[in-house]
């Protein structure tokens, strides 16, 4: 019985769009400015698996028989967020862009946004995360009302400390903010941003709160079709929870691999689903290039133990979900590509077996062929765009 993991590094994207320029970001590449900004990379299994083969990294070489098959995605949607790369890998291309606000929330939302919750607000522009809430920290401990702001994302984001607002009354009112936003102002993701301190920090409560995806999802057929679906980290939150039959919340990158590897160790048959997120929220967000680095080499020690865990007919999947240049001006995610690497047993194999050699993927008109692979690995319904990777790769 097959099972198929996906894994996306969230924010690892390999080279601007060719519409990035249209978003600022002319000249991102998360992969290699890092590489180069930090003296090059050691990610041997990635790699061994033909990361190297997909665009210039430092310290990465290319590889003549890479374990994988490895290509690159560009995104079809209009956007550079997570729920529009979580959705397109799974069928949905978001033709409309959802709103964003560079000039902060208008002031008819906010109201009516205080009157729902009963509360005023601080802030209600474009703001860091992290800067803001050591910015009105203490204003924010003294009054009670929680830090609202956004970002160049689609984005309604709530943050209040866990002893002033404790992380459930916040959910609540992130529900009620989502229950509120409708057309105009049908903004992507509500996001709790539960924090601790003085000094003042994020903590791991986080939730996010989207608009659901419309219906049709290749997690949605798989569940239809009797196929477990496990969400490990915050994917399942980016589906509203539809067709997951399980989830695993996570505490960052290292409780994510964790994760995986006791899934590994007793799911049967079905997909996993993961995301792990501290190269967007500790690194990617605080342009710190040396965590990011560092992220990236500790997953990949982490990856050649994983891939031992894999049986005979299990699938491997490698991806990103966007950019998100910690070289770059700003803090904002960036309108990038994104690498795919895919392993299997049978990956580069002939019909006796033997090695057949590297099998490029090459440039992949959108990430809807990670969703067509997954159904065409189950049997299930396939999403109206896209085609299985295993065509090329086996």
């Amino acid at each position: 019985m097959p099972r198929f993991f996906i894994i996306v590094l969230d924010g690892v994207g390999a080279g601007a769009m060719p519409d990035a320029a249209q978003y600022g970001d002319a000249g991102a590449n998360t992969l290699g400015n890092l590489s180069r900004a930090e003296g090059g990379l050691s990610l041997p299994v990635m790699g061994s698996m033909g990361l190297g083969n997909i665009l210039p990294i430092a310290g990465v070489p290319e590889t003549a028989c890479p374990i994988a098959s490895w290509g690159i995605a560009q995104e079809r949607s209009k956007g550079k967020d997570t729920i529009t790369g979580h959705w397109e890998m799974m069928g949905i291309i978001t033709e409309i862009p959802f709103p964003t606000y560079p000039d902060g929330f208008p002031s008819e939302l906010i109201e009516s946004f205080e009157q729902a919750v009963g509360r005023s607000i601080l802030w209600g522009k474009v703001a860091s995360g992290t800067e803001i809430i050591e910015r009105l920290g203490d204003e924010h401990m003294s009054s009670g009302s929680p830090i609202v702001y956004t970002s160049a994302d689609s984005v309604f984001q709530i943050a209040a400390h866990e002893d002033v607002i404790p992380p459930r009354e916040l959910y609540d009112i992130c529900l009620k903010a989502r229950r509120m936003l409708v057309p105009p102002h049908n903004i992507c993701r509500v996001i709790a941003r539960p924090f601790a301190g003085p000094p003042y920090e994020r903590t791991y409560r986080r939730r996010d709160f989207p608009v659901p995806p419309p219906g049709g999802t290749v997690v949605d057929h798989l569940a239809a079709s009797g196929v477990p679906v496990v969400s490990v980290g915050k994917v399942a939150d980016m589906f509203v929870g539809r067709g997951f039959s399980q989830t695993r919340k996570t505490t960052g990158n290292t409780d994510g691999m964790a994760g995986l590897d006791e899934i590994a160790g007793s799911l049967e048959t079905g997909f996993v689903f993961s995301n792990l997120v501290d190269f967007d929220t500790l690194w990617g967000h605080r342009n710190d290039t040396t965590g990011f680095a560092h992220g990236l080499e500790e997953f990949d020690r982490w990856l050649g133990g994983f891939i031992g865990k894999l049986h005979k007919d299990d699938y491997l999947l490698i991806t990103a979900d966007h950019g998100l240049d910690p070289t770059h001006p700003g803090t904002d995610h960036t309108r990038e590509q994104v690498p795919v690497l895919f392993y299997s047993d049978r990956s580069g194999r002939g019909e006796r077996g033997e090695r057949a050699g590297p099998r490029p993927l090459g440039v992949l008109d959108g990430f809807m062929a990670i969703g067509a692979t997954v159904a065409d690995v189950f049997g299930t319904k396939a999403p109206a765009h896209g085609s299985s990777l295993r065509e090329k790769s086996i």
